[in-house]
């Protein structure tokens, strides 16, 4: 799958958001080493601080389905701006995924950027800090 594909399979995954407050629907495409693919869209709460990103309801049920070796994540939102993950998602992100791991953000344009999670995050906090 290129990126664009998974890209498009991150707008799908926008459709499932429940946005009902800020209106701003962001969708996740979580590929896993082996090639499957799994979904995730924010998931908004009155109580804003337990409302739940994408990347981490992607991240969350791949993980619940036994996976845990992952390749890249596609994000993309209704803005012209390109899409980046929130600090607690790079976290989450850092904690399953390698440095090398690619994050593609894209706008509603379908326009992108590729960065590694060691870009986007450098000196992240890892288990093996907790030593």
């Amino acid at each position: 799958m290129n990126e664009k594909e998974l890209i498009n399979q991150a707008f799908e995954a926008q459709k499932k958001s429940i946005a009902k407050y800020s209106g701003f629907k962001v969708g996740a495409a979580l590929e896993t080493e082996d090639g499957k693919i799994y979904h995730g869209a924010n998931i908004e709460n009155a109580a804003y601080s337990v409302t739940v990103c994408a990347e981490r309801t992607a991240m969350f049920t791949a993980l619940l389905n036994g996976e845990r070796k992952f390749k890249r994540i596609a994000i993309v939102s209704d803005s012209s701006n390109i899409t980046a993950p929130c600090g607690a998602c790079r976290q989450v992100l850092n904690e399953f995924c390698e440095e090398d791991f690619e994050v593609i953000m894209a706008n509603k344009n379908g326009d992108f950027i590729v960065k590694t999670l060691g870009e986007l995050l450098p000196f992240g906090f890892k288990g093996e800090d907790l030593e």
